[in-house]
């Protein structure tokens, strides 16, 4: 063997060790210098709720196509965050974008998927002012919609669902391709039962769901949901950050961090400004999101912002002021 091919040989073992090994800390290493993200989530359920909206296919192909991408980037970018978090959908059974493999699995016409690629072209909104995108994906299937939880073979609670995982990662990995580096994370939610369903050491399990979320980008930060939580810790090392989900922030505790990560993973929370997630008013006051925000950064770690969002795209202003103060708070910080 040439020097040069003894070379590549070993260069590719150590990337394949690194990469065996779990090595979140490089991957989620952006996100310990972000410090402070935002969320929204737009799921037609929800904008029935908050707006009055009656939505169907043909309603939820014309809100997506007249989402503002740049409008809302300009106002996650004016609050002084780093990145977003963004639905791709949720229990409703509508999404955001096209999926031939979620069309195929479940056989639904007209499709609840939308025409429009809004994650793509949210991405190329936010990536052009130097902002990341992170989607969030339940890891179930949609629980208002029975043709597709019956065709994608899901059985809800402490089922090992394991024909409904190798459907829900070809999806997936669909979506991965399709965005490749446009995407820069995942938080998948509702990974309550995970003995049962992903630590198994035959796939599917939370190696073979990482994998599919990374099939378009290997950098691309994972993180599993297994619900609320205050006393925050990794549960696998398959993610690269933790979902960190709390909704009384004053409850969460942090023990003995080291450098930003807990376990190996980067220390993340994700909370919410509403009254609930994605609704209400403002229930904390200026003073207490900068508290709560700066217990993250004295760790080095992460808290995303929730805040709801209208059908147009863009973020209620009684928001956009106070994730503007946190943004002046780290600011500050830093």
């Amino acid at each position: 063997m040439t020097n040069s091919g003894f070379a590549r040989t070993i260069t590719f073992i150590v990337l394949l060790t690194l990469s065996t090994c779990g090595y979140a800390q490089q991957r989620a290493a952006w996100l310990s210098e972000a410090r402070f993200g935002v969320m929204t989530h737009y799921l037609p359920d929800w904008l029935k709720h908050t707006e009055n909206l009656d939505i169907d296919v043909q309603k939820w192909n014309e809100l997506v196509d007249h989402f503002d991408v740049n409008g809302l980037a300009d106002q996650v970018k004016s609050t002084g965050a780093a990145y977003m978090i963004f639905t791709i959908g949720q229990n409703s059974g509508y999404y955001v974008c096209p999926n031939a493999a979620y069309d195929k699995i479940t056989g639904i016409s007209p499709s609840k998927c939308s025409h429009r690629d809004l994650i793509a072209d949210l991405s190329a909104a936010l990536h052009k002012r130097g902002l990341r995108l992170i989607v969030y994906l339940p890891s179930g299937a949609p629980n208002g919609d029975p043709v597709a939880k019956k065709a994608l073979q899901w059985q809800n609670g402490p089922h090992p669902n394991v024909e409904f995982q190798r459907n829900w990662e070809k999806i997936i990995r669909e979506w991965s391709l399709r965005w490749g580096n446009k995407v820069d994370g995942w938080w998948f939610d509702g990974c309550y039962w995970p003995n049962i369903m992903y630590r198994g050491e035959s796939s599917p399990n939370f190696k073979s769901f990482a994998q599919a979320a990374r099939a378009g980008n290997a950098n691309s930060i994972v993180a599993f949901n297994m619900g609320v939580m205050y006393r925050i810790t990794s549960g696998t090392p398959y993610e690269d950050y933790i979902a960190g989900e709390i909704n009384k922030d004053d409850l969460l505790t942090i023990n003995k961090p080291y450098d930003g990560k807990i376990d190996g993973a980067q220390i993340h929370i994700l909370t919410f400004l509403g009254e609930k997630w994605g609704m209400g008013n403002p229930r904390f006051s200026d003073e207490q999101v900068i508290k709560y925000s700066k217990t993250l950064w004295d760790v080095k770690g992460a808290i995303t912002w929730d805040a709801p969002i209208q059908s147009n795209g863009h973020i209620y202003q009684p928001f956009i002021s106070q994730l503007t103060l946190i943004g002046n708070a780290l600011h500050a910080y830093q």
